[in-house]
C-alpha cells in the first residue's frame, strides 16, 4: 500500500495543478518504497533531492505567476511555501539519523500540506487566476 494516497479533499479543481500535486505524492511513495526495500543512502538521498527540487520548482512557478498577476495574497502564500521547504530541509538533514522516521514525517507533513494549503491558498489562487504555467 502506498504511503500517500490521493484523496478527493486534496483536489483544488484545476486539473494541471492537481496533476502536479499527484506527481509530488508519487515521489513520496517512491521514497517510502525505497526505504522498505532497504535501499542504500544514495538512492534515498537522491529521491529526497528529487522531492525537494520538484516542490521548489512548483513553488517558484506559482510565485512567479502570482507576481506577474499582482496577486493580493502573495506574501502569505509565499510564506507558507517557505515553511514547507524549511520542514523538508529539516527532514533531509535528519534522514541519516532516522531514515524510516524521515519518510513518515515527510508523509505527515505533506498530508497536512495538501489538506490545508491546497484547500486554502491554492484553491483561492487558482480559483481567481487559473493555472500557472508548468514549464
Amino acid at each position: 500500500m502506498a504511503l500517500m494516497e490521493w484523496k478527493e479533499h486534496y483536489r483544488i479543481g484545476n486539473d494541471a495543478v492537481d496533476h502536479e500535486h499527484r506527481e509530488m505524492m508519487d515521489l513520496i511513495n517512491r521514497l517510502d518504497d525505497e526505504l522498505k526495500l532497504g535501499g542504500g543512502a544514495r538512492p534515498i538521498e537522491a529521491i529526497l533531492g528529487d522531492i525537494f527540487r520538484a516542490i521548489s520548482s512548483h513553488f517558484a512557478l506559482e510565485e512567479r505567476f502570482m507576481r506577474e498577476h499582482d496577486y493580493d495574497e502573495y506574501a502569505e502564500h509565499k510564506h507558507d511555501h517557505e515553511r514547507l521547504l524549511d520542514e523538508i530541509r529539516d527532514i533531509m538533514d535528519g534522514y541519516e539519523a532516522d531514515p524510516a522516521g524521515s519518510s513518515g514525517r515527510l508523509a505527515r507533513e505533506l498530508d497536512h500540506w495538501f489538506t490545508e494549503h491546497s484547500k486554502t491558498h491554492d484553491a483561492r489562487l487558482h480559483g481567481r487566476l487559473g493555472a500557472h504555467p508548468h514549464h
